[in-house]
């Protein structure tokens, strides 16, 4: 082998430019040799560019499978179509050794064209750009289905040329282009483009290349589409599922409601047991109020939206009693409405039955008391079995209090007869609520209620009447006025004391309304000298240690004078200067003594009903001092 071949081949293993293969041949001419080895050189020259291109070929085709091989791995685990999509385009652009590539979409809903992906793209307006049907040269390969290429865009009139597409194109600069359709069957969606920005030449081999290409774009494409059906398939039946369950859910909860609801009805349970259990079935907070909203009024025994809220009203007969409201379930299907309707109607029921007992224990409680206040030679021992199955206290100290509802009538006249009915109605209900809490009894007598009540640990007969006037009156809201008697021992074992003890209660109470102290609750020592009068017992000692007590009680402790500088005073006419004659004391002395009886008896002590009060209590002290 000549020296001259060999170095073709060396040629040919390091890859040299094609520029290269000429040097031996020149080199042989200018050292002289003869035409015969020179036709020799160039023979052996051509079969090595021959053997260099077969070797580029083969590199290119290797290059190319490559590159398909990875586009269908990529297709085998599909992930993200536009990750798939950029990097066939990026591919394509490489093995194409163009500046620009691009993948364009049909949008069957807009009726026009789209840039899905673009790589080497500099223009804003390029990448953005939407083109209609038809147009340009993707419009050409679209309708026609083929692949065309172009060396001069701007040139070339086989396709239509718009304003909006050429403007696109010249901010690019791009000037060779080629496009091959995406096909999904008979169908085109789109178009995969290769372009430069200078004139050039797509050989064949470039367009089946790019073609090929295509073809994995539009996989793709398909690929992504069905598995998108696929999920969405899949949403869907989760989606059925998940009602199915639900609803099973729904009416395994409302057969749970119906079973507590029942329990509940058996065992005597009340309204808010109710609520509770609709709240833990429901998955909300279901509360009882004693209003009925408008729109519960209307709805006819339904459940109906109040804001976020759900309100079933609570009826009987067209009263309405109230209504449960659901809250923190602002979504509720129909199956859970029933349930709350149905709650609904199990406490309209329980109301009723409540309000039955209770005006049937309201009735007892009354005729026990009737009993009391007019046939006290009943058996003593029967009395106390009918207090004891109304739970009342039978063995502490009681008090009986009289009690009216005073509320101001029309002007010139009474109260209307179906008004004051209805009023001692309900002082009477109210009344006999506040007895069974407080273990006492209660009824309706002249007009106004009687009441039975035991005294509390520390309690006395005025603090009693005073919290009596005070919770019936909040509950009525209108004042209600209350007279108590003195306590009563053992009422149960001397029934024959109540009666004396309500009319004493009357008195007190009539005097408190001739006071004008309409309202308000006393015992008759609140009253001053007017409780000596009304009260039963005449406590003369008491009615003198609460009216000069301190008084008497100081001079005791000091052996001081002040019970006799009162007498004095009063003597003379209220006058500190007759006194001080009357004691044979100086005028300030006396001043100074009067001073001590104010910070004693209180500043109002001259008034003139606390000054007559004081006066009493004076001479019933003088009288219980004489032996």
């Amino acid at each position: 082998m000549s020296h001259e071949h060999v170095s073709y081949l060396e040629l040919l293993a390091r890859g040299a430019a094609t520029e290269a293969y000429d040097r031996p041949v020149l080199l042989a001419r200018e050292s002289g040799a003869d035409p015969e080895a020179l036709a020799g050189l160039e023979e052996a020259k051509q079969l090595a560019l021959r053997v260099r291109a077969e070797l580029e070929g083969r590199r290119r085709r290797e290059a190319e499978l490559s590159a398909l091989f990875a586009t269908a791995h990529d297709l085998a685990g599909l992930r993200d179509l536009d990750a798939v999509l950029r990097a066939i385009v990026q591919r394509a652009r490489s093995l194409l050794g163009t500046e620009v590539s691009y993948l364009s979409l049909n949008d069957p809903v807009a009726g026009d064209t789209y840039m899905r992906v673009t790589e080497g793209s500099v223009s804003a307006r390029f990448q953005q750009v939407r083109l209609g049907m038809g147009e340009g040269l993707g419009g050409l390969v679209a309708q026609t289905a083929r692949p065309y290429v172009t060396d001069d865009y701007f040139g070339d009139d086989r396709f239509q040329h718009t304003r909006t597409i050429d403007t696109a194109v010249r901010d690019e600069g791009l000037v060779a282009i080629l496009g091959v359709p995406l096909t999904l069957g008979s169908q085109v969606i789109g178009v995969l483009f290769a372009a430069d920005r200078r004139a050039r030449v797509f050989e064949r081999e470039q367009v089946a290349l790019l073609g090929s290409f295509a073809a994995h774009a539009a996989v793709a494409i398909d690929t992504a589409n069905l598995l998108a059906e696929t999920r969405s398939a899949l949403a869907e039946l989760e989606r059925a599922n998940d009602i199915i369950r639900e609803h099973s859910a729904v009416i395994e909860r409302a057969s749970e409601v119906h079973d507590r609801l029942s329990e509940l009805v058996l065992r005597g349970g009340g309204v808010h047991d109710v609520a509770e259990a609709v709240s833990e079935v429901l998955g909300g907070t279901v509360e009882f109020t004693e209003t009925t909203p408008g729109a519960a009024r209307r709805a006819g025994g339904h459940a109906v939206r109040d804001g976020e809220d759900w309100v079933a009203a609570v009826s009987a007969g067209g009263e309405h009693l109230g209504a449960l409201v659901l809250r923190g379930r602002p979504g509720l299907g129909p199956v859970d409405l029933r349930t709350l309707e149905r709650a609904a109607l199990v406490t309209s029921l329980l109301l009723l039955a409540r309000r039955s007992a209770g005006e049937a224990e309201r009735r007892v409680r009354g005729e026990l008391l009737d009993d009391l206040l007019d046939a006290p030679d009943r058996d003593r021992r029967l009395l106390r079995e009918r207090a004891a199955r109304l739970r009342a206290d039978s063995d502490a100290p009681h008090v009986v209090l009289a009690a009216r509802l005073d509320r101001a009538g029309p002007a010139g006249g009474a109260e209307p007869p179906g008004r004051e009915s209805a009023d001692r109605q309900r002082l009477w209900s109210a009344a006999s609520h506040l007895a069974a809490t407080r273990g006492g009894l209660a009824s309706a007598r002249d007009g106004g209620t009687v009441l039975l009540l035991p005294l509390g640990p520390g309690e006395d007969a005025a603090e009693l009447a005073r919290q009596t006037a005070g919770q019936l009156g909040g509950t009525l809201r209108e004042p209600v006025t209350v007279g108590a008697s003195a306590p009563v021992p053992d009422p149960l074992g001397r029934p024959d004391r109540v009666a004396g003890a309500y009319q004493e209660a009357r008195r007190c109470l009539d005097a408190l309304r001739l006071l004008h102290r309409a309202g308000e609750g006393a015992a008759a020592e609140d009253l001053g000298f007017l409780g000596l009068l009304l009260a039963d017992s005449r406590d003369i000692g008491g009615f003198v240690e609460r009216t000069i007590g301190q008084v008497v009680a100081y001079d005791g402790r000091r052996g001081t004078d002040l019970v006799r500088t009162l007498e004095a005073y009063f003597a003379s006419g209220m006058s500190p200067a007759r006194t001080k004659d009357d004691l044979h004391v100086h005028v300030n002395t006396v001043a100074q003594r009067l001073e001590r009886v104010g910070r004693l008896l209180g500043p109002d002590w001259q008034s003139p009903p606390r000054a007559l009060e004081i006066q009493l209590a004076l001479r019933l002290h003088a009288l219980a001092a004489r032996p």
